[in-house]
């Protein structure tokens, strides 16, 4: 068979590989882009679009359900109504996906595959009955939920964060295997649907790569709606109960008994089965694509970007990676992944923004640093809007005056964070914070006024 040559070829349409594919057109080179499932990978179809736009819903009924607290008063018991808001889900990622699409199709130079990408040789890629060759070849495989193999798993019905979204049925009582983002995110909006939610975590707390005092806020926040939460868990398992699944957890204890469980328990590249060895690319232990800091694999002309290369596990992370390929390639700019600082939100309600080290890595590095903190108690936005749990924690190094972290809990906070991560990325000093004048009534005013009451870390 006669191979079509191609000046590129991308594996995988998600949010690194579909911008690329346009720079890349946009720059004269033809581009073979190969997508196995749905066009815009996780964050398009299973994770950040639909999911977000479910907690949109789940927003709703919560403050539907708290109209008497605003003096507002509604005519008889709040209801959800589970089809609509997944119809809702289902149009909001379905117009996402078909965007993506459209302007795949508009591309001169662009070509897209649907099927599963095989290398066969370093520059050679086996989709169906086509046999693809280029001299680059970019991953952008993504990732999947892990499954354990914990005792039992295999004789139930378990959900993941992609099969949770083709659900038709809100769930009556929702076991939560895993306490950290993603399952924290699921157990919150579908307790606020209406159903049970329990949370086992086999940590001593939820969120563990969060400073405890975050930990403990995140939950009390969820708590304080219900939700049933075991931590410590050391002995996880599953059986069928009946029509429902009863998940041991610890020695002693009484099982959760539920009628659905969603497992959350980390992710796995999709590397296992692209022949990489065919290729001469190298992986790690646990999977992801070995890269240098300009993402570059072990084999020249190969790149891996987003979530298969373990650099970050985010959409943003994802779309950076693409940034700086095309950037070296294209541009002559030779950004790094290491010139990039850690960033992420939470997306129970209220949010959790944070950027930079936490006070653990500040107090293990061995720095001298300064630390404020508020509550969102004190600050009148939170207040105004009657949503005041969480607090907001900035840390500094007490010699240099650099910005060192900073974690926001509260309302907007995935939003307000940003005002310390841009200052971080222009190595602006905790004075310039300090001196700002923000508007107000806004959470965000409230950072000049911490920046400027910093103490020792003690």
């Amino acid at each position: 068979m006669t191979a079509k040559t191609f000046d590129a070829i991308i594996i995988g349409a998600g949010q690194a590989g579909t911008p690329l594919a346009g720079r890349l057109n946009a720059a004269g080179m033809s581009v073979a882009l190969v997508e196995r499932k749905l066009v815009g990978g996780t964050c398009v179809n299973t994770g950040c679009i639909p999911t977000k736009t479910m907690v949109g819903s789940a927003y709703a009924a919560h403050l539907a359900r708290r109209a008497a607290d605003y003096g507002v008063t509604l005519g008889g018991p709040i209801g959800v109504d589970y089809k609509a808001i997944k119809a809702r889900k289902d149009k909001v990622s379905g117009a996402s996906r078909t965007g993506l699409e459209t302007w795949i199709a508009g591309m001169d130079k662009c070509t897209l595959y649907r099927g599963h990408a095989r290398f066969e040789s370093a520059n050679t890629v086996r989709v169906g009955d086509d046999l693809l060759t280029a001299p680059k070849i970019f991953l952008n495989t993504g990732g999947r939920a892990s499954v354990p193999d914990l005792p039992g798993i295999h004789d139930i019905d378990y959900l993941t964060n992609s099969s949770m979204m083709d659900l038709e049925k809100l769930p009556r009582h929702l076991v939560v295997v895993g306490g950290s983002y993603i399952s924290l995110e699921f157990a919150q909006m579908f307790r606020r649907f209406g159903a049970e939610v329990t949370v086992i975590e086999k940590s001593p707390r939820l969120t563990g790569r969060e400073d405890e005092d975050v930990s403990a806020a995140i939950l009390s926040i969820l708590e304080n709606e219900g939700i049933t939460v075991h931590t410590g868990a050391d002995d996880i398992g599953f059986a069928r109960q009946g029509s429902d699944i009863a998940v041991t957890f610890s020695a002693g204890k009484a099982p959760a008994v539920g009628s659905h469980v969603l497992l959350a328990l980390g992710r796995t590249p999709n590397t296992d089965d692209l022949g990489l060895d065919k290729a001469g690319v190298e992986v790690d232990k646990r999977g992801f694509v070995v890269v240098d800091d300009q993402l570059r694999t072990s084999v020249p002309g190969i790149w891996a970007m987003g979530d298969c290369n373990g650099k970050g596990a985010f959409t943003h992370t994802s779309y950076n990676d693409y940034e700086i390929v095309a950037a070296n390639l294209l541009d002559n700019d030779p950004r790094k992944v290491s010139d990039r600082i850690e960033a992420y939100a939470l997306y129970i309600d209220p949010p959790l923004g944070r950027c930079g080290m936490t006070e653990a890595a500040v107090r293990k590095s061995g720095r001298r640093a300064l630390v404020g903190q508020r509550p969102m108690t004190r600050v009148g936005r939170a207040v105004e809007k009657g949503e005041t749990q969480g607090f907001m924690k900035i840390l500094a190094d007490a010699d240099t005056g650099e910005i060192l972290g900073c974690a926001v809990l509260g309302p907007g906070g995935d939003e307000a964070i940003h005002c310390v991560l841009d200052l971080m990325y222009a190595k602006a000093p905790i004075s310039t914070l300090a001196r700002a004048m923000h508007i107000h009534p806004n959470v965000s005013e409230l950072l000049p006024t911490i920046a400027q009451e910093l103490k020792p870390l003690a």
